[in-house]
């Protein structure tokens, strides 16, 4: 335990200049600006795990699970803050959607307002299709019309509000779990017959990158959620 009543967090990669953890699905990555009593704060739980502080280099939505890094050295985590900015990490997420995707290769350039009064800004994501599966449980006699599921691989070029989550509703494929652009009524029916409760099928699966003192290419990958076992799928 990080602290009393708070879980340890399952540590991917470490040296002595970095940390990538598996964040789970619920957890902040730094504390809101309205801070809750119950909230899990990715950032302090680390700190405390480790005994060293720790700096941010990059965010992951609450509900979304994976590949988080973090600096431990000030200057380093300068750096890691550049090569993010400068577009030298490639980040890779899955997500799972109900349905099949039309193309099994897309690219979105829809721009994104993160909300009204905010500039209108440009956003890339490449979609690719994994794998489509015909699952048992949705089935007709359920209230389901569609009994496919499909395991999509995300590649952002650029680090947008929701960007993977706002893509795929541009597609018409919101992400199984996602409350907040897929439905309330079918978050709720697709969940309970999922057996995986409220939660959201987007993982931050792989981040790769160059080494900062090394200079050699690291890739730090997340292992597949019970969720995404749940539905067949990864």
């Amino acid at each position: 335990m990080s602290e009393i009543g708070t879980p340890s967090l399952s540590i991917l990669y470490q040296d002595e200049w970095m940390v990538a953890i598996d964040k789970p699905a619920g957890w902040l990555v730094h504390p809101a600006s309205e801070p809750q009593e119950d909230d899990l704060v990715a950032m302090k739980a680390l700190r405390d795990q480790i005994g060293e502080r720790v700096f941010t280099i990059h965010r992951i939505d609450r509900p979304t699970t994976g590949v988080l890094l973090m600096g431990i050295d000030p200057e380093i985590s300068k750096s890691l803050h550049q090569a993010l900015a400068d577009h030298e990490m490639q980040k890779t997420y899955w997500a799972v959607i109900h349905g099949r995707p039309e193309h099994s290769e897309w690219e979105c350039h829809a721009p994104i307002q993160k909300e009204e009064g905010k500039p209108i800004r440009e956003a890339h994501t490449s979609f690719s299709l994994l794998e489509t599966i015909k699952h048992p449980a949705l089935t007709e006699a359920n209230g389901f019309s569609e009994n496919q599921l499909s395991l999509i691989e995300a590649t952002p070029h650029t680090g947008r509000f929701h960007q993977i989550r706002r893509h795929l509703l541009e597609a018409k494929l919101p992400i199984v779990g996602d409350y907040r652009y897929g439905g309330i009524e079918r978050c709720d029916a697709l969940g309970s017959t999922l057996d995986i409760d409220s939660r959201m099928l987007l993982m931050a699966k792989r981040l790769s990158l160059k080494h900062p003192v090394s200079k050699e290419k690291i890739t730090i990958e997340a292992p597949t959620p019970l969720e995404f076992d749940k539905c067949h799928l990864g």
